[in-house]
């Protein structure tokens, strides 16, 4: 008997696994045809600027981008808080409990290619009464027994058509969608860290700048407090230059402002309490602009970009349920078996006469469901035709991303050296003024426009430099970040590389 149910399942288990699966087939989508990112010209080489972070960035077509890119700006604290955000961030904990759960949902999916194997024993004392013939008539006789059993059962729900498999198979996409969802997190998180670092290196730079130019403009009020006492010049040219330092002065507390919400906004990335918050100060001179630059060609985009990886998971993900809405249109089959034994003792259990068995097959197709059956198979389809469209929609945003930072390289160096050469005028333009006005040869309003311009001047040139930090963060992000080559593991589980094209 055991031999014959052995024989019949694995009989059963090959004409399933070599049964088909209806519903469509899921084929990647292909890259994208154009050949680069920007119209005309592609970008080789930016201008360049003497000043720190002025470097000029070459392009280098076809370049892999290292897993830890932050590494280029050559900043060790910059290394710790990424790395201590990239494992503390409690948004990445967030995505790897999402993909644990994912992950274990597809293996819970696949247990329902099996048998369901369930066993059972029971024990029973029980009273009953009948009535024996006598010659003295009929007389009810009482007794107490005991009734043992158990027994083993087995269902299965035959997938002939695949709606199990096409469902494991939508499970496996989302996990996939969740993986690659915590790549992008990792990125995130990686990508705003830096910026911050840079964006608070750029704050203390504007402090500083404006704080000299205050502390000059106070050794220059001084020099007219002077020239006033000894009848050189009026009290209304010492009255604007002392509107002028208090003007100049009310700039400093929005920019504090700025840095203690941006440190605040750190520590948050990193995990923390903004009350948290110690350890490096970043400057602008402590982060190295990288003189070389990888672009991916654009054929790769779609390989590198978590967002799009993400977004053609849901894809699978879409078109296997289109398979699971047809298969629940067609007959489920389910086959049952039964083995077991009821005696009046455990100790007879299974023994002969007492065994009892059953075999059992029932097919079940819906005849009439007013037509949900056949609704639920076009939601499907008109599911997979929105994250079709929700696909393109991401590949095209990555690639405005990538031609989007490609200009801001481009055209915020060409900025600094403008400002750089704007400030540098500026600052000739004021003490040109200064000494024309000791020696009465201008105006006092040309020393407060010279003094304007040379502050304005500064500020633009060190967000100008700063911007051109960000914009290299930019370029690694939009271009995916390396996640393909790290050798970490964000579940503690080594992940595959993906196919990239060469």
């Amino acid at each position: 008997m055991r031999s014959h149910l052995l024989r019949g399942t694995a009989s059963l288990l090959a004409l399933v696994l070599a049964g088909c699966a209806v519903g469509p087939d899921f084929e990647r989508p292909a890259a994208p045809g154009v050949g680069q990112y920007t119209p005309g010209t592609p970008l080789a080489q930016t201008a360049s600027a003497a000043v720190p972070g002025g470097a000029s960035q070459r392009i280098q077509n076809g370049r892999d981008i290292p897993g830890d890119w932050w590494r280029v700006f050559r900043s060790e604290p910059l290394n710790r808080l990424v790395a201590e955000a990239l494992k503390a961030n409690p948004d990445i904990q967030s995505a790897q409990a999402a993909l644990r759960q994912a992950q274990e949902n597809v293996s819970a999916g696949q247990g329902e290619l099996f048998p369901t194997v369930s066993g059972s024993s029971s024990a029973t004392r029980e009273q009953g009464n009948s009535t024996v013939s006598t010659t003295a008539g009929s007389r009810t006789v009482t007794s107490v027994y005991n009734v043992t059993g158990a027994s083993v059962d087995v269902s299965y729900d035959l997938d002939v058509f695949g709606g199990t498999r096409r469902n494991i198979e939508s499970l496996q996409a989302t996990a996939d969608y969740q993986r690659y969802q915590l790549e992008a997190s990792y990125l995130t998180i990686s990508s705003n860290v830096v910026t911050a670092a840079i964006q608070e290196a750029s704050l203390r730079a504007q402090i500083k700048a404006t704080e000299d130019i205050i502390k000059a403009e106070r050794a220059f009020l001084a020099i007219l407090q002077q020239q006033f006492s000894l009848g050189g010049i009026s009290q209304a040219d010492v009255a604007s230059q002392q509107a002028t330092v208090a003007q100049d002065e009310a700039l400093l507390p929005p920019l504090q402002k700025q840095l203690a919400q941006q440190r605040n906004q750190l520590a948050v990335y990193l995990g923390r309490f903004p009350s948290e918050i110690s350890g490096d100060d970043f400057e602008l001179s402590g982060l190295t602009l990288p003189s070389d630059l990888p672009l991916s060609l654009p054929s790769k985009l779609v390989e590198q970009r978590p967002d799009i990886r993400s977004s053609e998971a849901q894809l699978g993900a879409a078109s296997a349920k289109i398979g699971v809405a047809i298969a629940n249109m067609l007959p489920q089959i389910t086959l049952s078996a039964s083995y077991g034994s009821s005696a009046d003792s455990f100790g007879n259990l299974f023994s002969p006469g007492t065994i009892a068995w059953s075999l059992a097959g029932k097919v079940v197709q819906t005849i009439f469901d007013g037509g949900s059956l056949l609704h639920d198979k076009r939601a499907a389809e008109a599911g997979f035709d929105q994250a079709a469209a929700q696909y393109r929609s991401t590949v095209l945003s990555a690639f405005q991303d990538v031609a989007d930072t490609l200009h801001a390289i481009q055209y915020d160096a060409d900025t600094l050296k403008a400002q750089l050469a704007a400030e540098q005028a500026a600052q000739r333009s004021l003490g040109i003024a200064r000494s024309q006005y000791q020696a009465g040869a201008t105006t006092y309003t040309t020393v407060l426009t010279a003094q304007t311009a040379l502050l304005n001047a500064r500020i633009s040139r060190i967000q100008a430099q700063a911007l051109r930090l960000s914009d290299t963060a930019a370029l690694y992000q939009a271009l995916g970040g390396g996640w393909w080559n790290r050798t970490d593991s964000p579940t503690g589980r080594k992940q595959p590389t993906p196919s990239l094209p060469d």
